[in-house]
């Protein structure tokens, strides 16, 4: 590094040893004159931030107010009965992951509760899955388990590894309870505690909104807790609601921890100074880098085997948020940042070849750990003293010299190829880094969209995408039916002519495929594919 470098990265780096934190933006070439010509931008981004805080209604499309800053610090809330709520709820997690784990509240057949399963899509998973596996596993911890989709055979494979249903809790998470592929898992895993012989109101727990279908059902069917939502708290942003907070308590966490280290983040990045706010100096480089329109994607390299599924989460966070067709002021501006990702130093074997060499779309988002472990625990057989961070691999050197060596080399590499970089360094990977990482990035997204004027509080196309397969399910009824009354071979053609959909014969022929290959109609195949004929067995 020549002197001007070093220069130009003292001067875009910025840290609080207090925090054991750092973010350094010198690899994306934002000179001082260019840093100090988004002063304004900035100014008015946190302006709109702070009134967002303060209950400002920040998503105008719903009308709603965008409150996930409260959840970790309750005086922030604009209403006296909101402050309430979160304290309350927050006690009542403690209250129940206590209880659980003193054997208070135990299963239908006795004994203690062993394993946990979690049954949520998007927000409602990504989160805890994110935490889990970056904090690991705490001593006499609730083993956790995931139904994060719709599919059957990932339904089946997680059933199978659960060691007992009779001694495992399932929390059903859904604000509106009427997310299909919740929904679907939540009946999945019913039936599968029924086939035990198991009565699973006995072993279940509701996280939704109040009033809402799943609130409704877990009353009525008398579950053992339900636990709120708020409108206020979208799905991409609930890691610090009941959402995150539930699972993270029963699996032996120190919630108030990451509530602090989230808090802690919070404050640092209200700053009005834009060299001293972390959230400002990321959501300025990416709209440098991006020339304000997304133009380069986000690949998200963390140098630590906990933070894999941190370019997962951030998909999320920053693609919901992000990707918009319209603007404020209903302009078609088709904002959004794409991100992926794995883990360092896997990719050096991997994408960062195309990194280096190939098309310059990107920029790097690097996260650093610099302590080398962070286990709570060991094998059993291992002696309580063994650290494999302090194995020598080779005379005065130890893996995780490679590890960051592999970080520093990497990034160096891709700059001398014009491929741009923010890295990220956080002192450890415990609780309080946590909250402090997942705050960093929610304000970074909110005060990026400010700079681009975009909505990053609704997703549209989520809900286009949720209506059209609505859609296809209401043909796929429209399709048995009528193969349930013919007592003709009929090709995918006459059945869309006959059940008046002549436009929609593609997707006929797929639910006729599908259907075909699950035995619930028989197929009689002729010259070609577009040609076969198929019946219904009833």
């Amino acid at each position: 590094m020549s002197i001007a470098q070093w220069e130009k990265f003292k001067s875009t780096y910025f840290q609080n040893r207090e925090l054991g934190f750092a973010i350094d933006i010198s690899r994306m070439d934002l000179d001082l004159d260019k840093l100090r010509s988004y002063t304004p931008l900035v100014k008015e981004a946190l302006d709109k931030m702070e009134k967002l805080e303060h209950g400002a209604i920040a998503n105008p499309d719903e009308g709603r107010m965008v409150g996930h800053y409260w959840l970790r610090d309750d005086t922030l809330a604009p209403e006296p009965l909101i402050r309430n709520q979160i304290k309350d709820t927050l006690k009542a997690i403690k209250d129940f992951a206590s209880d659980v784990h003193q054997g208070k509240i135990i299963p239908e057949k006795g004994g203690k509760f062993e394993s946990l399963l979690v049954i949520g899509i998007g927000g409602s998973a990504l989160g805890p899955q994110f935490v889990t596996q970056a904090l690991g596993s705490p001593a006499d911890a609730l083993d956790i388990f995931f139904f994060d989709n719709t599919d059957p055979d990932g339904m089946q494979n997680i059933l199978s590894a659960i060691p007992s249903l009779a001694k495992n809790l399932t929390i059903v998470i859904s604000k509106s309870g009427g997310t299909k592929e919740t929904r679907n898992g939540q009946l999945v895993a019913k039936a599968a505690y029924s086939a035990s012989g198991l009565d699973f109101s006995k072993h279940f727990v509701a996280v939704t909104g109040e009033e809402s279908q799943l609130d409704k059902t877990a009353q009525s069917e008398n579950w053992l807790k339900r636990f709120p939502m708020w409108d206020w708290v979208g799905g991409r942003t609930s890691e610090f609601s009941a959402v995150g907070l539930l699972p993270a308590a029963l699996q032996g966490y120190e919630i108030e921890t990451i509530l602090a280290g989230a808090r802690a983040m919070d404050q640092m990045t209200r700053a009005k100074d834009l060299a001293k706010n972390p959230a400002a100096l990321l959501a300025v480089s990416w709209h440098h880098v991006g020339a304000g329109v997304g133009s380069k994607d986000m690949v998200v390299l963390p140098y630590k085997d906990r933070l894999e599924l941190f370019s997962r989460y951030l998909q999320q966070l920053v693609m919901e948020s992000l990707g918009k067709k319209l603007d404020l002021d209903g302009n078609v501006v088709h904002q959004g940042i794409a991100v992926y990702g794995n883990k360092g130093s896997t990719d050096q074997h991997a994408y960062v070849q195309q990194l280096r060499d190939g098309l310059n779309n990107f920029f790097v988002v690097f996260l650093e750990v610099l302590s080398e472990t962070s286990s709570k625990s060991v094998s059993a057989d291992l002696p309580k003293t063994f650290n494999a961070a302090q194995v020598e691999v080779d005379p005065g050197v130890y893996s995780g010299d490679y590890l960051a060596g592999f970080l520093q080399g990497t990034r160096a590499a891709l700059y001398d190829s014009d491929r741009k970089s923010v890295s990220i360094t956080v002192s450890q990977v415990r609780e309080y880094e946590i909250g402090m990482l997942i705050a960093l990035f929610e304000r970074a997204v909110g005060l990026y969209a400010s700079l681009v004027n975009i909505n990053a509080y609704h997703q549209p196309g989520v809900e286009a995408g949720k209506k059209a397969a609505a859609d296809v399910l209401d043909l796929q009824e429209r399709v048995m039916a009528h193969l349930r009354k013919s007592t003709t071979m009929l090709s995918v053609d006459e059945i869309a002519a006959q059940i008046g959909a002549p436009d929609k014969t593609e997707t006929i022929f797929k639910i006729v495929q599908h259907l075909a290959a699950n035995r619930r109609i028989a197929v009689e195949t002729q010259a070609s594919v577009f040609e076969d004929r198929y019946s219904a067995r009833l």
